[in-house]
């Protein structure tokens, strides 16, 4: 009989021993597939950190309305938001989100100016219990956040080059527009574009300059690329104003429109619209500025305790020449994205002085 009871007492023991190490696997941080998991709610209503990392062109306005609008319709989750801007520059961001550590918000939502600089205090505010969203660009230290809302950058750079050399029939000299050097969005664009390009010798990149996705400057630079190179074949740019501003130089040269990609921004759509006519061709890849809704999501999500991907790509979306009547808004202002979950009158509100 005692021999008997030993043997159960070691098998309760043993049972104990198995379901506390299952326990401990399943709160692990990081799940096999690729999820950063909370085993941890913290109540609400939230305060959310957002730093408006760039005001310098359409796009990033847009995604910082689309966010402000959106948080309006999480008023029973959010209990405020600390709005702090770093105007693009790496040092301030660095400085604003140290302020928000300070006031210690509940989570952090930011794009990265950099993909390294960031890293170190992103990983501060984590091991203050502060959570770290990345919106739209993403940092080289998978300990810096604990989820990321984003396109596949290098996707979107393949996208529209892949288009480009179909349209050039694997041959010709191209000029490039890059965004931002520095910013992991631009950068992964590029690498994808020039992934495709280096599979054909006869595509020729005959000038490659980054224009900051600003319109003004892209003009400056193909004005200079075309007076350089008297054959030019196609333009792979990844920003809508960057492509206007290319289209614009091309005409003041009286040089033939040739492929050139693009990005939604409206503007573009409605010179592109004009010019089809004329046999002009493009591609208009697409970064939405939904992606704020998302971010916002996935930050309320782990607050709560829930299970998120850490790493969540939309895909990359088209408009190209037979979908285009689909997306151009003819009454919106030249500014405003097609890919927005904004109604027409907030876009009104927004780029309408």
């Amino acid at each position: 009989m005692k021999k008997r009871i030993s043997i159960l007492l070691a098998l309760v023991m043993a049972v104990g021993v198995i379901s506390m190490s299952c326990s401990s696997t399943s709160s692990s941080q990081t799940t096999g597939s690729g999820q950063s998991a909370s085993n941890t709610a913290k109540s609400g209503p939230y305060t959310i950190g957002y730093d408006i990392y760039f005001a310098g062109n359409s796009w990033s306005v847009q995604l910082y309305n689309e966010f402000k609008s959106y948080v309006a319709k999480k008023s029973d989750v959010v209990k405020t938001v600390d709005y702090v801007e770093s105007q693009g520059d790496v040092n301030k961001q660095i400085a604003n989100i140290e302020d928000l550590i300070v006031k210690k918000v509940d989570v952090i939502i930011t794009t990265p100016n950099s993909p390294t600089a960031l890293a170190p205090v992103l990983q501060k505010a984590r091991s203050k219990g502060i959570k770290v969203v990345l919106l739209a660009a993403k940092v080289n230290s998978q300990n810096a956040y604990d989820a990321m809302v984003t396109v596949d950058d290098k996707q979107f750079g393949k996208t529209g080059a892949e288009w480009l050399v179909d349209k050039l029939n694997g041959k010709g000299n191209i000029l490039v527009l890059n965004g931002i050097a520095g910013l992991s969005v631009s950068d992964d664009r590029w690498v994808g574009a020039k992934s495709v390009f280096d599979k054909y010798p006869d595509i020729k990149v005959v000038a490659n300059q980054n224009c900051d996705w600003d319109y003004a400057k892209a003009k400056t630079a193909v004005s200079s690329m075309l007076s350089a190179n008297p054959q030019i074949d196609g333009v792979w740019s990844q920003g809508g104003d960057m492509t206007l501003a290319a289209i614009e130089d091309f005409q003041a040269a009286n040089r033939k429109l040739v492929p050139m990609t693009s990005e939604d921004n409206n503007g573009f759509l409605k010179t592109w619209k004009k010019l089809q006519p004329q046999g002009f061709s493009s591609i208009a890849c697409a970064k939405p500025t939904w992606l704020a809704e998302n971010a916002l999501n996935t930050a309320i999500d782990l607050l709560q305790g829930k299970s998120v991907q850490k790493d969540q790509y939309v895909d990359v979306q088209t408009i190209t020449d037979s979908t285009l009547d689909k997306f151009v808004k003819p009454n919106l202002p030249d500014s405003f994205w097609a890919n927005s979950h904004l109604t027409d009158s907030e876009i009104e509100k927004i780029f309408t002085k």
